[in-house]
């Protein structure tokens, strides 16, 4: 969605709604909104048995017919045929998928959480969604992930015992920038895309550290190495 549109509708929902989120929340929830309506439309009136000619003149409720036909000329276009084969490619090359669909790790966190009584961290919630009902994980590359999560935290513990500079409270977000690499940028791992870095983290932690070569980590792996050289 065109930030333009963005900011007309944010504008829209103030005038109506008093708010206790940031605008940035606003936007990136109308973003999402905007993304599954177009997934909703294209399942429902572009992908059925009919000619273009048909599907041109099934409008959806709510559209103009120009808009409409705007649409669908894209859908059949060779520039849409182009994106869709690069994300189908990006997709291949994941080396493991999750379990979470479209319910978002967040969902997922609070219903185990309502199950167990306790608080799911960012380790178990990883573990939760890689894995398959059988309880095997989804590939290969999760199960080394897995393993590999499962020892530093068993290091970090010990560490934490004898060392009171180790805070338990952040041995996850160690564990999860020494295995998986440093955050992305504005993004928080398995917490979904409307918790931002210093919501997560708070503005003067640390353990944000945006992708790049300019990042440096300020926390020490287990051996003492420096947790930013990653090679």
């Amino acid at each position: 969605m065109p930030d333009s549109n963005k900011n007309q509708a944010l504008d829209n929902i103030k005038a109506r709604f008093a708010l206790e989120v940031s605008d940035a929340y606003v936007k990136k929830a109308l973003g999402k909104r905007w993304r599954d309506h177009k997934s909703t439309l294209k399942k429902e009136y572009f992908k059925t048995k009919t000619t273009l000619d048909e599907k041109l003149q099934n409008v959806p409720p709510g559209m103009l017919r120009y808009q409409w036909e705007e649409v669908v000329r894209f859908w059949t276009s060779k520039k849409r045929e182009d994106r869709e084969r690069i994300g189908k490619s990006s997709r291949q090359k994941q080396k493991f998928t999750h379990t979470a669909g479209s319910k978002g790790f967040a969902f997922v966190a609070q219903a185990q959480e309502l199950l167990s009584g306790q608080k799911v961290g960012r380790l178990q919630l990883f573990d939760i969604t890689h894995r398959k009902k059988n309880e095997n994980p989804m590939t290969p590359e999760a199960a080394d992930i897995m393993e590999k999560l499962k020892d530093k935290k068993a290091k970090y513990e010990a560490m934490a015992s004898s060392d009171s500079s180790v805070h338990i409270d952040d041995i996850d977000n160690r564990i999860i920038t020494d295995v998986l690499g440093p955050e992305r940028y504005g993004r928080v791992r398995f917490q979904g895309s409307f918790l931002s870095p210093s919501q997560y983290f708070g503005s003067s932690s640390q353990q944000y550290m945006p992708s790049g070569s300019q990042a440096k980590a300020e926390v020490q792996r287990p051996d003492g190495s420096d947790a930013s050289n990653n090679s």
